[in-house]
């Protein structure tokens, strides 16, 4: 059996008359170099709902912080150390954002007295 019998997306499809003329709101977009269009729909979504349909501009960062990347979160130093193995391995693009510090810490405006009493045990 040759391939092309069962490939449905040969050629670019057309949206038929009917269909097009019974569907409301009809747009078509995706990210301007057509890479990622799961990704360009995260952000189209976020930016429609910071909208409030006029014509203000939207003040959105073009990408995120981690934008078109996979993020790896390492908890263990064994962890980070298979991670960046395997990074050399594949040959993967990579950007260690805490330059080697796995230790996570609190910010300083965290409160760290908790508001709840001790329990001291039952009277005995």
């Amino acid at each position: 059996m040759r391939a092309e019998e069962f490939l449905i997306e040969k050629h670019t499809g057309k949206i038929g008359h009917r269909r097009q003329q019974a569907t409301r709101g009809l747009t078509k977009f995706r990210d301007p170099q057509g890479f990622d269009r799961t990704y360009e729909l995260n952000r189209v979504m976020m930016a429609a709902a910071c909208a409030d349909g006029t014509d203000a501009p939207l003040n959105l960062d073009t990408e995120s912080w981690a934008g078109r990347y996979n993020t790896a979160h390492p908890y263990t130093d064994a962890e980070a150390k298979m991670l960046k193995q395997a990074l050399k391995a594949t040959g993967s693009e990579q950007h260690d954002l805490n330059q080697g510090d796995n230790e996570s810490q609190e910010v300083k405006s965290t409160n760290k007295t908790s508001p709840v009493i001790a329990f001291k045990g039952y009277a005995r």
